[in-house]
């Protein structure tokens, strides 16, 4: 179980030190067309903080100013509405808000703006995350501009706004053991959905139809839904990196790039497999898929505490540029390809990405203006490939429209590093047996 008020404390450390307080907003609600909404998601600093997925909520996190006080968080919510609810779903409401959330004080969400001028009196700085609703972000300013209209010299007004990423972001890049458990699970469902792409595509078959499936298994086994959009990008569609039409036929002797991860209590997986529409790789198919797959187990094999950030893009690339040399697609050496970035026409985007309550995550990748050192906790993705658009007419006919990427989640460890997505199909022969259908589901999470 994760311990969001072990978050709430951790937070408060930090603002402790900045002499900050923070108001944390969840996510509006989006129209998705007309007035029709999209499935409501939860802000992710929000649920980090609270594990609270109600719309039209507020939380204010207010550290002690003084050793006489002691530091409080305050809800602002929905209240309890029959008819409401009747309409849009059941509320929590203030009453029941402490009890529930382990949070100090709740309120009615009305107050919100009425109330924030006195909770944030005598904080130094606010923390507070614009950008996202400019209404709010109104709202904040008049807060702010109170505040400094009404400052005495007891209680100084407050002298910046500041942006949640360096303290609360930083704090979110490193998973507990509770977040890990919650992304192993994710990661078995989503080996579920992939196994039964690989069991279902066929000639003939719609990518719509493996997009469906796939979503039907995240959600019947548990999870919340897809973490992103689904890429179902069959033969040439593969080229294209974030394809996500997913309309067209499967065809005999083409490959299926499939990039889809579950999504559990809005913690996300995200993992690709490449394969054969028809169950077996074609020599070429065969040859640019085994380049990547040597790439990718070189990345991950790079990724370990106190290694560069970028150490498994890196060691993806000398792969990457020494199995286009081999296949003969460029000209020149490896080392030659590598400095000249000849791989870029078929390489162009990197290895690696956060993933936890964000498919990218939040976290900064540099430290001291150099990539950071991989620390135990972290979550990264490895994740190179191959394009070869079937228009470049630079290139043997015979590679065309082959599209092949291969991802994993990997944690870094005290050791080194788990791959929480292992057990997914992944080398030639547990691909083309899952396509045979001789991989079992595992049936659950």
């Amino acid at each position: 179980m994760i311990s969001f008020a072990e978050h709430r404390a951790r937070f408060l450390e930090l603002l402790t030190q900045e002499r900050a307080a923070a108001v944390v907003a969840t996510s509006p609600h989006r129209i998705r067309n007309h007035d029709a909404e999209y499935r409501f998601r939860p802000d992710s600093d929000f649920w980090w903080l609270t594990g609270f997925a109600e719309p039209e909520s507020v939380l204010v996190l207010l550290p002690a100013l003084t050793a006489e006080t002691r530091p409080r968080t305050v809800l602002f919510l929905r209240e309890k509405d029959r008819e409401r609810e009747t309409w849009t779903g059941r509320r929590l409401g203030v009453t029941a808000a402490t009890a529930k959330l382990g949070i100090d004080e709740a309120r009615r969400i009305e107050n919100l703006w009425t109330d924030l001028p006195q909770l944030l009196k005598g904080y130094e700085r606010i923390v507070h995350r614009t950008g996202i609703d400019e209404a709010r972000d109104r709202e904040m300013l008049a807060v702010f501009a109170k505040l400094r209209a009404t400052a005495k010299a007891a209680s100084p007004p407050p002298v910046a706004l500041l942006d949640p990423a360096p303290m609360l972001h930083e704090l979110r890049l490193f998973k507990d053991a509770s977040e890990l458990d919650t992304m192993r699970r994710a990661a078995r469902i989503t080996r579920d959905a992939h196994v039964a792409a690989m069991r279902t595509a066929k000639p003939g078959v719609n990518e719509r139809e493996i997009d469906a499936l796939l979503d039907a298994t995240f959600r019947r086994l548990g999870g919340t839904g897809a973490a992103y959009t689904n890429i179902v990008a069959g033969g040439a569609n593969a080229t294209i990196l974030h394809y996500v039409l997913n309309d067209q036929p499967l065809r005999d002797g083409d490959l299926l790039l499939v990039d889809a991860g579950s999504e559990v209590d809005w913690y996300a997986s995200d993992v690709t497999r490449t394969f054969p529409v028809n169950g077996r790789f074609t020599a070429e198919q065969r040859a640019v898929y085994q380049v990547v797959l040597d790439a990718q187990l070189a990345a991950i094999d790079a990724v370990r505490p106190g290694a560069a950030f970028d150490a498994p893009h890196e060691r993806a690339l000398e792969k990457l540029c020494a199995g286009l040399v081999d296949l003969g697609i460029v000209d020149g050496t490896a080392a030659e390809v590598l400095a000249a970035e000849g791989f870029k026409r078929f390489y162009m985007h990197r290895t690696s990405h956060w993933l936890g309550l964000d498919v990218h995550d939040c976290g900064a990748y540099l430290a001291n203006g150099s990539a950071r050192a991989l620390e135990p906790g972290m979550v990264l993705t490895i994740e190179p490939g191959l394009y070869f658009a079937e228009d470049d007419a630079a290139i043997d006919a015979r590679w065309r429209g082959i599209g092949v990427r291969i991802e994993d989640d990997v944690l870094v460890t005290r050791e080194g590093h788990e791959v929480l997505t292992r057990g997914i199909p992944k080398t030639v022969d547990e691909i083309e047996a899952a396509c045979a259908g001789r991989v079992p589901a595992l049936s659950g999470a």
